[in-house]
């Protein structure tokens, strides 16, 4: 693969691709895993254009793989995929499990017209305080608001948003404790379009949506958008 842009890579500091063999899933149980051999990331001699000095060239990224099965189905990838699927599938299995303290919300609707999510988590009490009471005004829950997947080819961050979530839904005590004295507002996936669409950085607008945060558009960057006026 000859169009790669940074300089540096995981590649050369031992990291091997992930590899999901239909085969090898169907003899060895053996799902998405790390593969590959004489693995190599360098600069190659086809010009960019319009760039600085020390961007002035592309990047090759090569590999050698041994297919182990006949007549297999092979996928290579980066990190391991968390589609748009999976995060509806993972929400909905969650929304069955009716806990009173999780409740599911639309944030907006993206320029394809997907839903973006957002799953609020917070134990029942101490939501308001009394008014005209200033230590019950302090003892107020505070927000936290965490998103992830703003760069659709990120998935790593979804799978950390995964043991987020199903840390603060979990029965231990932490995770209780966190309830009982913190609002959470979860967004998953900031980004679904370009999570669908198989973009690495983009939204279905060609914009990198984690430089609009200072002032986005209702229009082009709704989830963006959106999410501000939430944290407000």
């Amino acid at each position: 693969m000859l169009n790669f842009l940074k300089s540096k890579s995981l590649f050369n500091e031992g990291m091997k691709v992930l590899t999901y063999s239909e085969k090898k899933l169907e003899h060895e149980g053996s799902g998405w895993h790390r593969s590959g051999e004489d693995i190599s990331y360098f600069q190659n001699n086809y010009r960019r254009e319009a760039m600085t000095n020390y961007q002035r060239f592309y990047h090759t990224f090569t590999f050698t793989y041994k297919f182990e099965y006949d007549n297999d189905t092979v996928f290579f990838a980066y990190s391991q995929p968390y589609t748009y699927s999976d995060l509806m599938d993972d929400i909905t299995v969650i929304e069955k499990m009716k806990l009173d303290y999780v409740s599911r919300n639309i944030l907006c609707r993206t320029l394809a017209g997907n839903r973006c999510d957002y799953l609020t988590i917070t134990s029942r009490s101490n939501l308001n305080p009394i008014e005209n009471n200033q230590n019950d005004k302090q003892t107020q829950k505070k927000g936290v608001v965490i998103s992830s997947r703003v760069h659709p080819g990120e998935s790593n961050s979804s799978w950390m948003m995964k043991g987020v979530i199903d840390f603060l839904i979990s029965d231990c005590k932490e995770a209780k404790e966190l309830r009982d004295n913190f609002v959470f507002k979860i967004i998953p996936m900031l980004n679904p379009d370009g999570v669908i669409n198989g973009n690495y950085r983009c939204s279905l607008a060609g914009c990198d949506l984690n430089r609009r945060w200072k002032n986005p558009s209702p229009i082009l960057h709704p989830t963006v958008y959106t999410t501000k006026q939430l944290i407000l």
